[in-house]
């Protein structure tokens, strides 16, 4: 009697699963007692309409059960082509869906079993291929040992340096195919050969003259050649790479942009951590090498402390009364002023050094002194952009801002800084060149070539020469006062990810008139890795506070869109407002030389189609057709905001329809505790 009377609790098997052994009476009492009580049931229903609507609330439950019967077919019928190992089951329920599987597969025909076990073996063989492919991503091991050591925050620095590795890649295939191959296939024998003359010397190779000046790095090097058609030619190749490059950059940039958007407003104000799961079941137990051990280890604390950082600035920051508002906003305002005077002291100081550099009188000087004038912009940029942000950096935190959010404001102080202190020093520098120069192109392009040659040698130089030092110091001697004064090193985001936007807008600004820059980028940027590597695992010990890099890492990528903008902006204004004088554009280098223009070459080419053509170029290209493409911009704009505001809904509903279920659980379980002490008192 005691045995029948005693409580026991066991796991389902698949076959008892579909036989349940309750009674009609003990269905009927859960869905007329425990069903209205539920936490979920009680917040749909309004409470003056309970007892009204009681019995339509019992039918249309078992109507919802009904379909909910019907409709669960196609979820299993969705999951069972799926891999076991993937369904999210216990063991005994996979073992359920398996011998369901083999019944399924012994009540088709033959030809369908064939079917089925074919299109399992294309994905097993699609699987197995995306994992080998997946283990070819380069340095994929090392951002593995950087995340688990040092942070999300600083692997996605190494992340978005990769990514620029494969974005030069492109460009290099774009202008091999488009400019440097059809020019030197097409070229003709009467320009000069390039040869190593006696007047060059190895500072050419700094300063982008002599040898380099005549050779395919500059827009010099690229003439019309044999290759003289109206529509195919050099000339039209030419803009063809350099457009293909900008158009495509922007595409991949912006869908980079806006996918880690969608990524970071998911996991914004509306994203809560649950804890208990990361303790719990954030380990992953196929884990057997101690240093995978190790990593995963240092994957959950810096998750944790993130996410404790952030609670205890939302818990601060709710505290704070009105009157410290009222303070920490005018002490932003004082800030941000100070802010603008230091960068309009730094834009003064990049044209004075501008203005030396560019005088005639600089080339009687001895070697080294040449040499040093005409990097003294490169220099003084360098300069600006290495001590100012440091200078951002204390007064963001003065600002009492969150780890992540002072992070993202230096980002962008720090950007503007770069890219209006790069802007500037390229108007000075189209505003001061000489309209009869010999190739003011080249002029232009050795300017981009110089800093891009001395920017990777500042981080080159810094690394080894001052980092590396500065740590063999604090090692050997770790309680002198140096060691003290200098304090333990840190990798900064910010100044690295900086370092990594401005070298890939001079890039992109210098590729027209310099085409081999994005090769000179790929050299550069690869053994950036390897030396910013060494200064992490080297030099640098992991940040007391953490921040989140999603927020960051779209941050990134919108700089690079800001600088593509630049690059856009300097060939509009290098090539279009010269159009209102004659002929002051025309080059005489590189492919659009004998008073030939970019307007003149894609004119004469457009001039020798079809009329069909022509006159449907001229209607893409005229005002009559903003009209139509404004309002279909519209209706589709329209359209995407329409299914936004709808899948926002809906993603609220699915919320609200998970908190509820939670609640439901932690009643029945309350219910079922109560019904246990209920039973033991009888007892």
């Amino acid at each position: 009697m005691e045995a029948h009377e005693s409580v026991d609790f066991k796991r389902l098997m698949s076959e008892e699963s579909t036989v349940s052994t309750l009674s009609s009476d003990s269905c009927e009492y859960y869905q007329t007692e425990i069903f209205d009580l539920l936490p979920s049931i009680q917040a749909s229903r309004p409470e003056q309409n309970r007892h009204d609507f009681s019995e339509e609330t019992n039918q249309g439950g078992r109507e919802a059960g009904e379909k909910s019967g019907q409709l669960s077919r196609g979820p299993r019928d969705k999951t069972s082509m799926q891999p076991l190992r993937n369904l999210p089951m216990c063991i005994q329920g996979k073992r359920g869906a398996k011998e369901r599987r083999k019944l399924e597969i012994n009540d088709i025909n033959f030809w369908e079993s064939w079917r089925k076990t074919q299109s399992t073996n294309r994905k097993r063989v699609r699987e197995q291929i995306k994992e080998a492919l997946s283990g070819l991503v380069p340095w994929r091991q090392t951002l593995r040992t950087i995340e688990g050591k040092f942070g999300v925050g600083v692997k996605s620095y190494f992340v978005f340096l990769r990514y620029l590795i494969y974005l030069n890649l492109l460009h290099c295939v774009l202008i091999g195919g488009f400019i440097v191959g059809p020019s030197i296939f097409y070229r003709t024998d009467e320009y000069e050969p390039l040869i190593f003359k006696e007047s060059d010397s190895a500072l050419d190779f700094f300063l982008g003259t002599g040898y380099v000046n005549r050779s395919l790095v500059f827009y010099g090097f690229y003439t019309r050649g044999s290759l003289d058609l109206k529509c195919l030619n050099t000339p039209l190749l030419y803009l063809a790479g350099i457009f293909s490059i900008i158009f495509l950059s922007l595409i991949l940039v912006v869908r980079r942009t806006t996918v880690g958007y969608k990524h970071t407003w998911m996991l914004g104000k509306r994203y809560s951590m649950n804890v208990s799961y990361k303790i719990f079941c954030g380990w992953d137990f196929t884990i057997q090498d101690p240093t995978a051990a190790a990593l995963k280890h240092g994957f959950i604390r810096n998750d944790l402390k993130l996410f404790l950082e952030e609670q205890s600035f939302s818990l601060r920051a709710a505290q704070r009364t009105l009157g410290e508002k009222v303070r920490l906003y005018l002490l932003r305002i004082v800030l941000n002023l100070i802010t603008l005077s230091l960068l309009g002291g730094a834009f003064y100081l990049i044209y004075f050094a501008t203005q030396t550099s560019l005088k005639k009188d600089n080339s009687g000087h001895h070697w080294l002194v040449s040499l040093l004038l005409q990097y003294f912009p490169p220099i003084t940029i360098t300069f600006v952009n290495l001590v100012l942000p440091h200078i951002f950096r204390k007064i963001s935190s003065f600002e009492d801002y969150s780890f992540t959010m002072q992070v993202n404001v230096t980002l962008l102080r720090s950007i503007f800084l770069k890219l209006a202190s790069l802007g500037i020093y390229l108007f000075f520098v189209f505003t001061t060149t000489e309209q009869d120069a010999k190739c003011k192109e080249n002029q232009f392009g050795r300017e981009m070539y110089k800093l891009s040659i001395f920017n990777f040698l500042a981080t080159f130089f810094s690394v080894f020469f001052f980092n590396y030092p500065r740590k063999l110091v604090q090692e050997t001697y770790p309680r002198s006062s140096l060691a003290r004064i200098s304090g333990k090193q840190r990798f900064l985001i910010p100044f690295n990810v900086l370092d990594l936007v401005y070298s890939q807008t001079v890039s992109w600004v210098g590729v027209y008139y310099c085409p081999l820059l994005p090769v000179i980028g790929i050299v550069s940027l690869v053994v950036t890795f390897y030396v910013k590597k060494f200064n992490v695992m080297r030099c640098c010990v992991p940040e007391q506070r953490m921040f989140r890099g999603s927020s960051s890492s779209v941050l990134f990528h919108f700089m690079l869109l800001l600088g593509l903008f630049m690059c856009a902006a300097t060939l509009g204004f290098n090539h279009y407002p010269l159009q209102s004088t004659e002929g002051r554009n025309a080059s005489s280098c590189g492919p659009f030389r004998n008073e030939q223009t970019m307007f003149t070459v894609t004119g004469g080419c457009v001039k020798s189609l079809p009329s069909p053509a022509q006159t449907t170029i001229r209607y893409l290209t005229s005002e009559a057709f903003a009209l139509p493409l404004i309002l279909a911009e519209i209706i589709f704009l329209t359209s995407y905001v329409s299914r936004r505001r709808a899948n926002q809904r809906a993603i609220e509903r699915l919320k609200d329809m998970l908190v509820m279920s939670s609640s439901d659980k932690r009643f029945l379980v309350k219910q079922h505790a109560t019904m246990l002490r209920q039973r033991n008192k009888h007892h």
